[in-house]
């Protein structure tokens, strides 16, 4: 189907971002490239998924194809565009929040989760595990843990917070990753594990290791 020529110079911009890079440039990055607003490259996508040249399915994120054939074969590129969390709506899991401040997209050969979200970080507490203040962190929706493990977790049904997680006999650690702040300690209906960071999105986005991190 034709393309206008907006249309066109945005599909080709994204062949190029993700044959440069191995993956698709978030939201905001496409748009300073680009010079436009947040909206206006989400609302280029969904017509370029109108006119049959991207594919999407998934739930709470979307997962991307580009139909173009030149990238990544006759499958296309995998690209998830996953949804940017903001208010959070008590007695709701985070991943299923309606209240979004956006969405973001990825390389989703690296990152496969049937339900992944984003958080925006607020603060310094988890500077040495690489997680600064204004990045965005990817979760693996989850509501258990392994000891260790960088999560996402609801406390008193309305606050986020993203801490390493450790289970004790009887209670549960939530410890920083920055030697100013100190571990925080919570009985077990106080704390509510909602997913697993699995990345980090600030200019570019990279993996969360193990818990050995």
């Amino acid at each position: 189907m034709e393309l206008t020529e907006k249309q066109e110079h945005f599909f080709s911009y994204l062949k190029k971002k993700i044959t440069e890079n191995g993956g698709a440039p978030s939201l905001r990055e496409a748009a300073l490239e680009m010079g436009v607003s947040h909206t206006a490259v989400a609302q280029m996508i969904q017509q370029l998924e109108k006119k049959g040249l991207l594919e999407r399915d998934g739930h709470y994120s979307r997962t991307l194809r580009l139909r173009d054939g030149t990238v990544g074969g006759d499958q296309g590129q995998r690209v998830r565009e996953l949804p940017v969390i903001g208010q959070i709506t008590a007695g709701l899991p985070m991943y299923a929040q309606q209240e979004w401040e956006g969405t973001v997209v990825v390389d989703g050969n690296r990152f496969r989760g049937d339900n992944l979200f984003c958080l925006r970080i607020t603060g310094d507490s988890m500077q040495d595990a690489g997680i600064l203040d204004g990045d965005l962190v990817i979760c693996e929706a989850r509501q258990y843990a392994e000891n260790g493990e960088i999560v996402a977790a609801l406390i008193h049904g309305e606050e986020a917070t993203v801490k390493r997680f450790f289970l004790k006999n009887d209670h549960i650690e939530m410890r920083p990753e920055n030697t100013a702040y100190r571990t925080m300690h919570y009985q077990f209906g106080e704390l509510l594990v909602q997913g697993k960071v699995v990345g980090v999105i600030r200019d570019t986005i990279d993996d969360i290791g193990g818990s050995n991190r």
